[in-house]
């Protein structure tokens, strides 16, 4: 189970090939695995902005059932927005929600899965941002100081690389 954030010296960057151009890498002979990658990421906001979101009053509507759909097609069309991403079959993406109402922030969560030959991590991460996003969005008319933070990988699993886990 590896934690770091560094590449080690011996490991390269796969997005590059020997002269340094940057290409899409080939992952055809790779084996066919679950894969599963967890993301989060949280928005703060005023008091009366979050109650807006509890109180499910918000001007356009169901705040976090809107960003629960926007996550779950972000994360299908990861590939059309980060260029070097492979398109992949998602088997399933699972979004939720917690609020805080002492810090007054929305933290999303998100679970991406598929069977295939390359991993779920960048449609985990579109997925929460795509779902932070949205809540900035709906709710921007009565509070445009959020702020969106700490988006991050937690955790992932399968293919060649096994298993990481955020410490």
């Amino acid at each position: 189970m590896s934690t770091s954030h560094l590449i080690a010296p011996e490991q390269t960057l796969t997005h590059f090939d020997n002269s340094g151009q940057a290409h899409m890498v080939d992952v055809g002979d790779k084996a066919h695995t679950k894969r599963t990658a967890v993301a989060s990421g949280l928005i703060s906001m005023q008091a009366t902005t979050l109650q807006l979101i509890k109180n499910g009053n918000a001007k356009k509507g169901d705040v976090l059932g809107i960003a629960r759909i926007a996550a779950i097609q972000g994360s299908k069309r990861t590939a059309d927005l980060i260029p070097l991403c492979h398109p992949i079959g998602l088997t399933k993406v699972a979004v939720s929600f917690e609020i805080d109402e002492k810090n007054t922030t929305v933290t999303c969560t998100t679970t991406t899965e598929t069977t295939g030959q390359t991993g779920v991590e960048m449609e985990a991460l579109t997925a929460v941002s795509i779902a932070l996003l949205t809540i900035y969005d709906m709710l921007k008319a009565a509070d445009r100081g959020m702020v969106i933070s700490q988006i991050k990988l937690l955790e992932k699993h399968g293919g060649k690389s096994g298993e990481w886990i955020a410490s």
